[in-house]
């Protein structure tokens, strides 16, 4: 195989930044062999600061076409529940192709910000009159095929969706896309089973247990291959958790733990609203929380509990979810801005050994993304894939920093994007800020929300 390489001025290994490294990938786009300490050679690529890219690791692509369109208030209160009836009638509306279009320009902006894998919860599987496509695993290719034609890494999760809300209240007409069983979800892993590849992997998410039984959840698990990964939405809003009590005496995450065996293999989505025997049972299971802080912000579901959960070694990564924001830097940002408005403190984020809060959390959401995506990425090691972003060691914000000092700087200076380039499985997909394919992308985008915003 053609090996390549690529010269770090500073490199972000698991043991922190390392002075003159010279990263070696193979055609499959795996490390093959990391040297510390050496010399540049004249042919190869230098660069300043280099990271492992981060996995985005909860996604609902065809949201990012709504990103703007809901921020209007209405005559009563908004919640999240009024911003669910709007995505719904967005939803019944969208083609496949459409959700290739709008999947190519999400993944191509999170790649410029910093995401070189996503994990996409996907679960508009039906056309729009509730029938499936003649290949069960349409919309899922389509967004597979988006990430394909960016270059993003991607961890395709086929959702269970059954039901409306817990007691197994029949969906309503306006979801009618998401209707699916157990035996129709397995289908469709079955039928994405020959794109597993080194950039894709498929796993399953029961949508919440709103959506899908304890029953169902214990049945799709135990027939997925084994490490795969499981994610689920859980305890996002106040409103789920009273509902979960009101049916079964048991609070969300509560019910979870007493019907599943959750270990490192799931990942909890938002569980915002935890008690301590929750944060506890969470972060001993070794599952992730996957923390959205920008949406949870765009929705107003509340601060994620991370002080305790720390407190406890949880682990965590952060996502997108629906797009408000594709930025790695944002979502990290105010993961800690959040804790410090809810504590009234600063540095909140920090533990013994690590008082720095944009590594300690810029390394935990590395560990915590790589886990729940069930791939190998997520930190610059021999075996793991060659996903590295580069800072832009040329900008104000970072020409005159200390090295101790860069992802301080990179986190909590200013709005400009500091990742100048980008690589996946050691191709390089964003250079100077911009995305190879650009141009193509942003038209067939522009192109699919004209047709989108005449209906």
């Amino acid at each position: 195989m053609t090996v390549q390489t690529l010269f770090a001025k500073q490199a972000l290994l698991p043991s922190g930044w390392t002075s003159d490294v010279r990263l070696h990938w193979d055609g499959a786009g795996h490390l093959s062999q990391i040297e510390t300490g050496v010399m540049p050679l004249s042919y190869e690529r230098q660069y300043g600061y280099v990271s492992p890219g981060m996995t985005n690791l909860h996604s609902h692509a065809f949201q990012r076409a709504m990103a703007g369109m809901t921020e209007i208030a209405g005559e009563g209160p908004d919640s999240f529940w009024t911003w669910r009836d709007l995505m719904y009638r967005y939803a019944l509306a969208i083609s496949p192709e459409q959700m290739q279009a709008i999947a190519a320009q999400l993944y191509s902006e999170c790649l410029r910000h910093g995401y070189t894998s996503v994990c996409e919860f996907h679960y508009v599987h039906r056309a729009p009159n509730g029938e499936f496509y003649s290949d069960i695993a349409e919309t899922s290719r389509q967004v597979i095929a988006g990430a394909q034609q960016t270059g993003m890494g991607i961890t395709m999760l086929p959702v269970l969706y059954s039901y409306a809300d817990f007691n197994q209240q029949p969906l309503r007409e306006d979801q009618r896309r998401f209707n699916t069983n157990v035996e129709q979800i397995l289908r469709i892993i079955e039928a994405l089973e020959k794109q597993r590849n080194a950039q894709t992997e498929i796993g399953v998410a029961p949508h919440s247990l709103r959506a899908a039984s304890t029953a169902q959840i214990s049945e799709v698990t135990a027939a997925l291959p084994a490490g795969r990964p499981i994610h689920i939405h859980i305890a996002e809003q106040m409103r789920e958790v009273n509902a979960c009590l009101a049916a079964t005496g048991k609070r969300p995450v509560e019910l979870l733990f007493d019907t599943q065996t959750v270990d490192e293999r799931w990942c909890l989505v938002h569980a915002t609203h935890l008690n301590p025997h929750e944060v506890a049972s969470m972060a001993a299971s070794k599952s992730i929380a996957g923390i959205c802080t920008s949406t949870e912000g765009n929705l107003g579901d509340g601060f994620f509990e991370l002080l305790d959960y720390i407190a406890a070694n949880g682990r965590f990564g952060i996502g997108t979810d629906s797009h408000a924001s594709q930025s790695v830097v944002e979502e990290i940002r105010w993961l800690e801005y959040g804790q410090r408005l809810k504590m009234q403190g600063r540095n909140i984020a920090s533990v013994k050994g690590q008082r720095r809060v944009a590594d300690y959390l810029w390394q935990q959401c590395l560990l915590g993304g790589a886990q729940a995506s069930g791939r190998a990425v997520g930190s610059l090691e021999v075996g793991k894939r060659a996903d590295m972003i580069i800072f832009d060691d040329q900008h104000p914000n970072l020409q005159c920093s200390a090295v101790e000092d860069i992802l301080s700087s990179v986190v909590f200076t200013g709005n400009d994007n500091l990742i100048r380039d980008v690589f996946v499985g050691g191709v390089q997909v964003v250079e100077n800020g911009k995305h190879r394919d650009q141009a193509n992308i942003t038209a067939n985008y522009v192109a699919c929300m004209q047709q989108l915003r005449q209906l």
